[in-house]
């Protein structure tokens, strides 16, 4: 109930910007780095979530402070420019610190380090002090107010998981949970393949017009619903005889309906089936 109410708060404060620092290479990104240091399972979701809020609450900070940047006249091209250089110029290292952050809420697992964080930096010819580093944190947390423990698509994966146990689903709870972890991430890598094949099932058009792909945004953003298309992929690969049980009972915990599950299920294993291939 509390990650139900946490994701619709959410999806009903959804600025338009949402998802626009969810690239695959972004994300790419972040999950080897995140590998690299052996951080723990839910650090990239969550440094992921962290730089998409961070530089969205940051730019439209920088758009304010200059007028409206994203306007059209030869000043306002002028200044989204400059904006647009002061955010590659430090990109990198707020993404490093966004990680840094997510390392620190799992404080039984591997903790990122200042040293770590800036032996990385160099080796990408970085020149950041530790100073900076520290600064860079800082920055993060104070744009954010502070609110930086969100919950990430695995929390609500992992708690359906366990529901769907204590419901009496026979499920290889473990082979199950490994597999969902693997397609989260594959829906990370590939989320405008993914999205743009559940947005043309849905709409049975293969051109969707600029009204209904802003429409789409909530959809894009929605955990739940991505946690339960998770599921029902996995639950569709590994055990297809548990299916139907599965998407039943996925329908009664969520409220989703039986057919957004299938259409997102079918989107996930068609884009898993179109990269095996």
């Amino acid at each position: 109930i509390h990650l139900a109410t946490e994701n619709e708060q959410y999806l009903s404060e959804l600025p338009e910007q949402a998802g626009y620092f969810k690239g695959t290479r972004i994300v790419e990104f972040i999950f080897l780095l995140s590998e690299k240091w052996h951080l723990d399972q839910s650090t990239p979701y969550q440094a992921v979530e962290l730089l998409e809020r961070f530089m969205i609450k940051q730019v439209e900070q920088m758009c304010d402070g200059r007028g409206n940047a994203k306007g059209r006249d030869q000043g306002q091209r002028s200044s989204w420019s400059s904006v647009r250089d002061q955010i590659a110029n430090t990109f990198v290292l707020r993404l490093v610190s966004c990680v840094q952050l997510a390392s620190k809420l799992s404080l039984h697992y591997s903790r990122v380090t200042s040293d770590t964080a800036l032996k990385f930096l160099q080796s990408l010819k970085y020149s950041y002090t530790k100073q900076e580093l520290l600064e860079s944190e800082l920055a993060v947390l104070n744009t954010l107010h502070f609110h930086i423990n969100v919950s990430t698509p695995l929390a609500y994966v992992e708690l359906l998981l366990e529901v769907l146990g204590y419901n009496g689903c026979l499920l290889p709870a473990k082979r199950l949970h490994q597999l969902c972890v693997q397609l989260l991430d594959f829906c990370y890598l590939t989320r405008e393949t993914i999205y743009d094949t559940l947005l043309k099932t849905a709409i049975e058009n293969s051109t969707p017009s600029k009204l209904q792909i802003a429409k789409f945004l909530t959809v894009k953003e929605d955990f739940m619903l991505l946690a339960v298309g998770v599921i029902s992929a996995g639950v569709f690969i590994l055990s297809p005889r548990h299916w139907e049980q599965v998407v039943e009972h996925l329908n009664c915990i969520t409220g989703i309906t039986p057919q957004s599950i299938l259409e997102f299920s079918y989107a996930v294993v068609r884009c898993v089936d179109g990269s095996s291939t």
